[in-house]
């Protein structure tokens, strides 16, 4: 099971618990039981077009006829999982709305324009949730920071987001016209995630909708918090213990949020004890500092902060001011300062 990208379990999913039961149960119905209707799920652009069938765009687009594209896509849905824990699932559902959406067009555009410039005729393509699954990879490489967690034959490394990846390629290879899907799935990704034309407007969830599935569905679909059951440092294996602690830093980066939050109010900055987490880092750059510039008597403000170190920090809720800290602590270290961020 993959957890490099968050803890295990669907604590606080319930939208991405249901989507996979959902997908899941309906591609086995027909797939074992019912195969006669397959035909009505197919996703065939001649009769969407020719005979008006609009109801296959959406019928074809949610439910899966392939067992193993509903397999890789409850793999990674299950990943993905981290951003409704992060954001709430009303801006979840919001997204896969928004990129269901235009992924339908952008399939549809794709497809004429391989007909007028290569003269390459697309009739059929794979059913399923596709499109939203390959658009979750967008935030995933924005929002994830990666962090290694070994390294294979001393040159290639292996981060805490490389098997998500495989997953992906695995599903991108597993029929000959999906990469028309995924292509559009990462385009309609990009455009939400940038809020091309305002899309993230568009394609919003009402919030009484969202208010009325919390009262009805939600208390069908929660789950328990796996850290109150199994305690941290009880895995039987190194491994095991791993992904306990990765449980509680995904906890933690949510908990971080909130208090991002309540030190706006307070006006204060939320200063961390950046030399009790980094003494002997700090004392280095102190020597180094005042071996190069004696003048400098802060060696925090000596160091070069990348914009782009901090953006990518502060998008998970800490403050501009223990972002800063951090990276000049860790000399610019993203992985260590993101792990003493969520761990302090």
């Amino acid at each position: 099971m993959l957890s490099g990208t968050g803890s295990s379990g669907l604590y606080k999913a319930p939208l991405s618990k249901s989507l996979m039961v959902v997908l899941s149960i309906l591609a086995f119905i027909l797939a074992v039981p019912f195969q006669q209707y397959q035909n009505y799920f197919l996703y065939d652009l001649k009769a969407i077009k020719e005979e008006s069938r609009i109801w296959r765009l959406i019928a074809a687009r949610i439910v899966y006829l392939d067992l193993k594209d509903v397999f890789c896509s409850c793999l990674l849905i299950y990943n993905f999982r981290i951003f409704e824990r992060r954001y709430g699932s009303r801006k979840y559902a919001s997204f896969l709305l928004g990129s269901w959406v235009l992924s339908a067009f952008t399939d549809l555009l794709l497809v004429e324009a391989l007909q007028y410039t290569l003269d390459m005729s697309v009739i059929i393509l794979p059913s399923g949730f596709l499109g939203p699954v390959f658009g979750l990879f967008v935030p995933f490489y924005y929002s994830i920071p990666s962090i290694q967690v070994t390294q294979i034959l001393g040159r290639f490394s292996i981060t805490n987001k490389t098997l998500v990846y495989i997953v992906g390629l695995q599903l991108l290879t597993s029929s000959t016209n999906i990469w028309i899907l995924a292509f559009s799935g990462l385009l309609s990704g990009i455009m939400y995630h940038c809020n091309v034309l305002k899309v993230q407007q568009l394609f919003c969830v009402p919030e009484c909708m969202a208010r009325c599935a919390s009262f009805t569905l939600e208390p069908l679909l929660l789950s328990a918090n796996p850290t109150q059951e199994t305690p941290i440092g009880m895995g039987a294996t190194l491994e095991i213990q791993r992904q306990q602690r990765t449980e509680l830093l995904d906890q933690q980066m949510m908990l971080a949020q909130l208090n991002q939050n309540n030190r706006r109010h307070r006006g204060q900055g939320g200063l961390i004890n950046w030399e009790r987490f980094f003494p002997p880092l700090r004392r280095r750059l102190n020597t180094n500092n005042q071996q190069q510039d004696s003048g400098l008597n802060s060696p925090s403000m000596s160091a070069a902060v990348s914009e782009e170190q901090v953006a990518r920090l502060m998008e998970m809720g800490f403050s501009r001011v223990d972002v800063l800290q951090a990276l000049r602590a860790s000399n610019n270290d993203l992985n260590m300062a993101t792990s003493f961020l969520l761990q302090h």
